[in-house]
């Protein structure tokens, strides 16, 4: 498994007096707070390998990598090259 920490940044005292947490930031915080965010993290990891969207996105990327040219690809490149067709798959 996997481990993460996906916190929000701490606001500033000034930034903590004006404004409500949304609804979102709250359940952000309970899903955090009690562990199920990273269960439904690993759970949608899970998912996505049975599903072939894993495969899938990693052979995009090699295909690019191979156009491109190994030397001349970056983390970057590949992220904005994907991003749009992974979010349409599956």
């Amino acid at each position: 498994m996997r481990a993460s920490i996906n916190r929000p940044p701490t606001p500033s005292a000034e930034e903590e007096r004006g404004e409500e947490p949304s609804l979102r930031e709250i359940i952000n915080v309970k899903l955090v707070e009690s562990g199920e965010k990273e269960k439904l993290m690993e759970l949608l990891r899970e998912r996505l390998v049975e599903c072939g969207w894993r495969d899938e996105m990693k052979a995009l990327c090699r295909a690019y990598a191979r156009k491109k040219g190994r030397n001349n690809v970056t983390v970057d490149d590949l992220i904005h090259v994907i991003t749009p067709k992974g979010r349409v798959l599956n």
